[in-house]
């Protein structure tokens, strides 16, 4: 809203310049967008009065006047305007003037001194073009400065208001507003004093009840709808952005941006019969003053006549009930209209207005019989008539329900404590009416702020009205105190630095992915899918966190990277019945060189057994097993389930060649995924005597069939739980001469050790004894 510092000064004084004033609105949640002089700059300019005209003996189109301007001689000045006259009043600048882009000096014209220059609208950057002198009116007082006489020290405030502040879209609400920040007085609103004449009023009856409970309107006769409007009201709805288009019509637009209530004046004559505030009707069609012609739906009020619609209620009035020149009689509406009904109208068919701007955000329910008068008050003064008395309907008015404030509440939001006495001063002059009860405030809002419902809205007015600039900013103080960490469980945090110590970088991809990869790499063909995707290849959710680390590869790739070591922590979701699940996982994949490129370390790319080291050293001290299935991501050889205690808690492999082939990698990676839950339990650390003997060793060799696996044998020996035994490893493994076809040799490596005493061999034997039974037991015989 663009309004005028002059006008709202008239309003409000107080002791700010211009800058203090736009710098508090700001602060006060009325952000000032703008703010500019309705002048350029220009001093030594005033009025002047042609006493005497003469033509220029050696020009035609050139006069030479002596001008009054207020000094004990006139001064002599030679002009070439074709409008100057003898005793008009125009704005001369005196020698040594600075005029937008001229300085006034004295000159010779043709041979004649001139001692200054009058001048137009144009010379004093007031209009782009100009086709004479400004003519000033007769009051003008003589010598006075053009800048106090136009008053061209005002500027223009353009307000960036939000839409809850519907009740500053007035020069009124936005004095009401600097008067309570300020704490200066507000000067009275203009005092009625016409009389109420004879004249027959018009009926109105409300059909839609909800849609208008209030209607108010007054005939007035005898107007005269040529009369001049004022030069301040023109001024002051110039400088707002509205044009002047007839006495009738600016009146009811200078009482919109006084008061913020719409009016619309009708041509009585060209109503038939009664009011009626209704819904349009199936077929009803009514043209506007903007010459639009609208088919009306059922859900638009109108303001109808006994024939036809003759008004979009709170939008625009109709053209063929318009005052004109020839207007004789009106009748003045002043009504409610409910937010709800008005909105979206205007912007449905095209255009925006300013009533519909207003109505559509809420106004002044109890404005509406004010505006009425004060708009009545001004066009008797300007184009005379008679006014008739009011005719009012009213139904169920808004309702202002009382909102609690408390004191302790206004520190604990706020940070700062304020005595109940000052906030009950702030709530004063916001206009707010208030009950007290202790430290607390039983608050009613004024009929004009419909943003006030609950206590954050009192607390942020208090805050306003207080000033967020006087609100200090203070340290936070809080208890605070290290949570407890059982030593059973391993922040998660330290797992990300354990696969950084591993060479692997971290990645963060989106948890929405192409439905071909859950297809692709899960072999998932109902994923969970998204109602409305960013993208089309982000349509599902991930079952898994493999598609992401194989595209983070890709473009690793395509930048020359060809070592790339990746992993990521992330939600992957799944569906069980109706319920949707989220686990977190940590998936990694290995690509490239086992080690980065160097003379000490023979080259080899990364295996399968590289990366399931990895995640040994990733799960240690705990002890996992591998067991040897396919899975859909993989190579079917090189593929296995990862067992923690006989519980699956992931997946090993390296990518299946089809899939390496289908993203085009040159080498195939090796890829791994393991629930995180099971990451982050481990077992606590035992104490115990370091024994003061040595270890003892024994090997175990074996011949097993190919198809006998090496973990199901070492389980089977650590499931005897031989005494003394410590640790039983794989140390050899041997296929060819003197081992027949289709079998393999296996050693083993035994430890055994006693903390109290040396064992003795029988001792040995018998332990040994014990392990070797559980190996036979699976199929396997004693080497000789």
């Amino acid at each position: 809203m663009q309004f005028s510092e002059s006008w709202l000064r008239s309003l409000v004084n107080p002791s700010l310049s211009s800058e203090e004033l736009s710098h508090l609105l700001t602060m006060a949640g009325l952000e000032v967008e703008e703010m500019k002089p309705v002048a350029a700059a220009f001093d030594s300019v005033v009025v002047g009065q042609v006493l005497t005209k003469e033509k220029h003996p050696d020009a035609d189109r050139l006069n030479v006047l002596t001008v009054d301007v207020g000094q004990a001689v006139p001064l002599s000045i030679v002009c070439g305007a074709g409008n100057v006259s003898i005793g008009m009043k125009a704005p001369c600048a005196l020698v040594g003037a600075k005029l937008p882009g001229i300085e006034i000096k004295q000159a010779k014209v043709r041979g004649i001194a001139s001692f200054g220059m009058m001048c137009s609208e144009k010379e004093l950057g007031l209009a782009e073009e100009s086709a004479g002198l400004m003519v000033l009116d007769a009051e003008a007082t003589v010598g006075q400065s053009i800048r106090a006489h136009l008053d061209l020290d005002d500027h223009l405030i353009t307000l960036k208001l939000t839409p809850n502040r519907c009740d500053c879209l007035s020069l009124n609400g936005i004095a009401r507003e600097v008067a309570a920040l300020t704490g200066t007085a507000m000067a009275s609103l203009p005092a009625i004093t016409f009389n109420e004449a004879g004249t027959q009023a018009k009926k109105i009856k409300i059909t839609a009840a909800s849609a208008c409970p209030r209607y108010n309107g007054r005939v007035i006769s005898g107007v005269n709808a040529q009369a001049q409007t004022p030069a301040w009201m023109v001024k002051r709805l110039e400088r707002c952005g509205l044009h002047s288009i007839s006495a009738l019509v600016d009146v009811t637009n200078y009482v919109l941006l006084e008061l913020g209530q719409p009016l619309h004046a009708f041509d009585l004559s060209k109503l038939n019969g009664d009011i009626e505030v209704r819904f349009a009707r199936a077929g009803e069609k009514l043209k506007l003053l903007n010459e639009q012609m609208v088919d009306l739906q059922d859900d638009m009020l109108v303001i109808a006549d006994a024939n036809a619609p003759v008004a979009l209620a709170g939008v625009m009035g109709g053209a063929d009930s318009a005052v004109g020149d020839a207007t004789t009689d009106i009748f003045l509406e002043s009504a409610f209209f409910a937010p709800s009904v008005i909105a979206g109208k205007s912007r449905r068919l095209g255009f925006s207005s300013d009533a519909a701007y207003r109505y559509e955000r809420g106004v002044d329910f109890s404005a509406a019989g004010y505006a009425l008068a004060r708009a009545t008050q001004l066009i008797l003064d300007i184009c005379g008539g008679q006014a008739g008395a009011v005719t009012a309907v009213q139904g169920e008015l808004p309702v202002r329900h009382p909102v609690k404030l408390r004191a302790s509440r206004v520190l604990r939001v706020l940070g700062i404590a304020l005595p109940t006495d000052q906030i009950a001063q702030i709530l004063l002059r916001l206009g707010m009416s208030f009950v007290q009860q202790g430290e607390a405030f039983l608050v009613t809002p004024p009929s004009y702020r419909f943003d006030i419902e609950i206590e954050e809205d009192l607390i942020e007015e208090i805050a306003r009205v207080y000033g967020y600039e006087n609100i200090q900013p203070a340290p936070i103080q809080a208890r605070m105190s290290i949570l407890p960490r059982k030593e059973s469980q391993r922040p998660l945090a330290k797992l990300m630095h354990a696969m950084a110590a591993r060479d692997y970088q971290e990645t963060i991809n989106y948890a929405f992915v192409d439905a071909a990869w859950e297809r692709d790499l899960c072999g998932n063909s109902s994923p969970i899918t998204l109602k409305n995707p960013i993208a089309s290849q982000m349509s599902v959710m991930r079952s898994s966190l493999l598609g992401g680390l194989i595209e983070s590869l890709r473009t690793n790739l395509a930048r020359k990277q060809m070592r790339v070591r990746l992993f990521e922590v992330g939600g992957c979701f799944s569906k069980v019945g109706n319920v949707y699940l989220q686990q977190e996982r940590l998936a990694g994949i290995a690509y490239g060189g086992a080690q980065s490129e160097q003379w000490g370390v023979p080259a080899h790319h990364v295996d399968f057994y590289d990366v399931k080291g990895d995640v040994e050293a990733l799960f240690s001290p705990l002890s996992l097993s591998f067991k040897a299935v396919m899975h859909t991501a993989s190579h079917p050889g090189k593929s296995a389930k990862i067992l923690l205690d006989g519980k699956e808690i992931g997946w090993i492999g390296e990518l299946h060649p089809q899939l390496q082939q289908q993203y085009d990698l040159p080498n195939p990676p090796v890829w791994f995924e393991v629930d995180v839950s099971a990451l982050t339990s481990t077992s606590l650390p035992k104490v115990s005597a370091i024994s003061r003997v040595p270890l003892v060793r024994r090997d175990i060799a074996v011949l097993a069939d190919e198809s006998v696996l090496v973990s199901t044998l070492l389980s089977a020996m650590y499931e005897v739980k031989a005494p003394y035994v410590k640790d039983i490893e794989l140390f050899d493994l041997y296929r060819g001469k003197g081992v027949e076809q289709g079998k393999k040799s296996l050693a083993f490596r035994v430890l055994l050790q006693d903390t109290q005493k040396t064992l003795a061999e029988s001792d040995i034997e018998s332990s040994t004894q014990l392990l070797v039974l559980a190996l036979e037991k699976n199929g396997v015989k004693l080497r000789s």
